[in-house]
């Protein structure tokens, strides 16, 4: 496996990686994430053109996970981290977190955010194993505020959503 900076020819991938491993959350009563809409592909295009998109692929070429993300408040948010249910616990994810981070180090920023479920196993408990921590209220950026009301708009919030912080 290796990551790359994603293409344009890329984005549906994304999109169908994303689909395919929301149907997870069915499992735990979710149905309505598992349901939502992909990120459009302008959506995608922006975080590909800002050169925060980038994608885990096969030695075969097969596009098999990504993670879009922007710098907010002086660390880099993550919006997005998704592995096809193919190829999930293989370690991609943390692979494109790690990625993440390195890039993140390079623009001399200092940590890593995200926003997640608090209480699904494949969220915020995974993210605390890669060294993410959670946040309180008061620690919590106008930035970060922001990306909760967007996420609160989206129906998000109807269950329990936390940000989280890794420093780099």
């Amino acid at each position: 496996m290796r990551i790359r900076l994603a293409e344009p020819a890329d984005l549906p991938r994304l999109q169908a990686i994303e689909t395919a491993a929301g149907e997870i959350f069915r499992t735990v009563g979710m149905d309505l994430v598992a349901d939502d809409e992909p990120p459009t592909t302008g959506a995608l295009e922006r975080f590909r053109r800002a050169g925060h998109a980038w994608v885990a692929v096969q030695d075969d070429g097969t596009v098999i996970a990504y993670l879009v993300g922007e710098a907010v408040e002086g660390a880099f948010h993550i919006e997005q981290v998704t592995v096809h249910p193919d190829a999930a616990r293989r370690g991609v994810g943390r692979a494109l977190v790690a990625y993440a981070a390195d890039c993140a180090r390079d623009q001399d920023l200092a940590a890593l955010t995200l926003t997640t479920f608090a209480d699904v196993p494949w969220n915020a408990p995974y993210y605390e194993r890669l060294g993410f921590r959670r946040l309180t209220e008061p620690e919590l950026t106008p930035g970060l505020r922001r990306v909760r009301s967007a996420e609160a708009e989206h129906r998000l919030d109807r269950w329990v959503r936390v940000c989280m912080r890794r420093e780099l």
